[in-house]
């Protein structure tokens, strides 16, 4: 039962929104929440959850939080400033994020730096309009080495109750293996509710099995 109260409470309170290169609009805010289980032969179920947050504080600066735990064993949390870089119209837009916060394992914690560059660009099928984010980053642990991390992430945005997203995750250091991470999913969403549910799978090379995420976006 303690198990399953922990789950709840990480739907209601966790994953990134994916704003990539893209800025909330002055006096907005995005709140996602998402909780990741994966089956284990050993001891039941692992899981881990996320909180992210964002909000417009001017045309030109987006403030946010960013939050994911792994159980109680390893997590970080991080504060961020999203401000533009160049917008191409039709081909495109770049943005930059600096952020600061802390990483942990276990009781152990230490400083955690972020700098982000992105690249977003909309684009039109014959089932709606989608959009691509790049997202090249550079995070420093100070009790760790520098990580050099690539995202992408593509989604359709249309008047259908199901739309798909792909959400692709890596990262190198040097002298370590190369880590991926990988999530297809759909997004399900209505007009009468500002909210969409995100369900899908998630896939590392760090598992032999797949987990199941459950995720929930809301716009204020």
């Amino acid at each position: 039962m303690r198990r399953v109260a922990i789950i709840l409470f990480l739907l209601l309170a966790g994953s990134p929104a994916w704003s990539g290169a893209w800025l909330r609009d002055k006096g907005t805010a995005f709140v996602s929440a998402a909780v990741t289980a994966f089956k284990e032969q050993d001891y039941g179920y692992d899981y881990k959850g996320s909180f992210y947050a964002e909000y417009g504080l001017r045309e030109n600066l987006t403030l946010g939080l960013d939050v994911e735990e792994h159980r109680d064993l390893y997590g970080h949390a991080l504060v961020f400033a999203r401000l533009p870089v160049a917008d191409f119209d039709n081909a495109g837009r770049f943005a930059a994020e600096i952020a600061i916060g802390a990483h942990h394992r276990q009781m152990r914690a230490w400083a955690l730096y972020k700098a982000t560059l992105s690249y977003g660009k909309g684009f039109q099928t014959g089932w709606g309009n989608g959009w691509i984010a790049v997202d090249a980053a550079l995070e420093y642990r100070t009790h760790d080495t520098l990580y050099r991390k690539l995202d992408l992430t593509a989604g359709l945005s249309s008047p259908w109750l199901v739309n798909p997203l792909l959400q692709i995750e890596t990262a190198y250091q040097s002298d370590r293996p190369f880590h991926w991470r990988v999530r297809p999913s759909v997004m399900i969403s209505t007009k009468d509710s500002p909210a969409t549910w995100i369900l899908g799978l998630e896939r590392t090379d760090a598992r032999k099995n797949t987990g199941i995420r459950l995720a929930i976006w809301n716009t204020f």
